[in-house]
């Protein structure tokens, strides 16, 4: 399938610019099915050190279906946004786009741990991170940054819509019954239907799917 092409980075001077640039790139966003097989799937972790003035990126690449490590890095750089909410992806994006780059291949697909359209202006990091790298991506996040929606049935696979502005933005997913729901949604090249199936493909015997627990044990163990 041909590749899709990446757009720049650009980094925002006021909130203001950085709320434009997002209702923009919404716009941009696939969200049907636009990636061929999947062998390498990764995840990143973002953390701050140095009280936030370092922004820290770990992504780690997993083989699938076997999901055992391929190739990992970490990279540090400056923070150059302020803490926003709504507007975090201006902070996490240059250190993750230093640590991809310094993977040997691309993955076929990245789960975030965080928002793609599950976000108020349908750009949360997943889908901003797909844009700019042309990677099929898909946003699974602990908790809900917006939208409403009825507890999904407490069995694995279980799901239901979350809802903003009479939108579909994502779902409510239990991947571990007895445990609170992820919140999954396109990123970018990927169908919401996708979205769901490759996160649970991807999720064992935990509530977050191994790519997230992957890149979290990396930054953890780098530090």
């Amino acid at each position: 399938m041909p590749a899709t092409a990446a757009l720049p980075f650009l980094m925002p001077a006021t909130p203001g610019e950085a709320i434009a640039q997002q209702k923009e790139l919404a716009g941009r966003v696939i969200q049907h099915d636009d990636f061929g097989a999947v062998t390498r799937i990764a995840g990143i972790d973002i953390g701050f050190e140095d009280e936030g003035a370092t922004v820290r990126a770990a992504v780690v690449v997993l083989g699938f279906p076997d999901l055992q490590r391929l190739e990992s890095a970490v990279a540090r750089r400056p923070t150059e946004f302020p803490y926003i909410p709504g507007l975090l992806s201006f902070r996490e994006i240059p250190a993750a786009l230093d640590a991809l780059a310094q993977i040997g291949r691309p993955p076929d697909l990245i789960l975030y741990d965080g928002q793609g359209r599950a976000h108020p202006r349908r750009c949360g990091i997943a889908s901003h991170m797909g844009l700019v790298t042309g990677i099929p991506s898909i946003g699974v996040a602990k908790s809900r940054l917006c939208g409403r929606f009825e507890a999904p049935a407490a069995q694995r696979g279980a799901h239901t819509p979350l809802i903003h502005k009479n939108e579909t933005i994502g779902v409510a997913l239990t991947t571990r019954p007895g445990y609170k729901p992820v919140f999954v949604s396109c990123g970018h090249r990927v169908s919401l239907a996708s979205a769901i199936a490759w996160t649970m493909a991807c999720t064992g015997r935990w509530r977050l799917p191994e790519t997230t627990r992957a890149a979290h044990k990396l930054a953890s163990e780098w530090r």
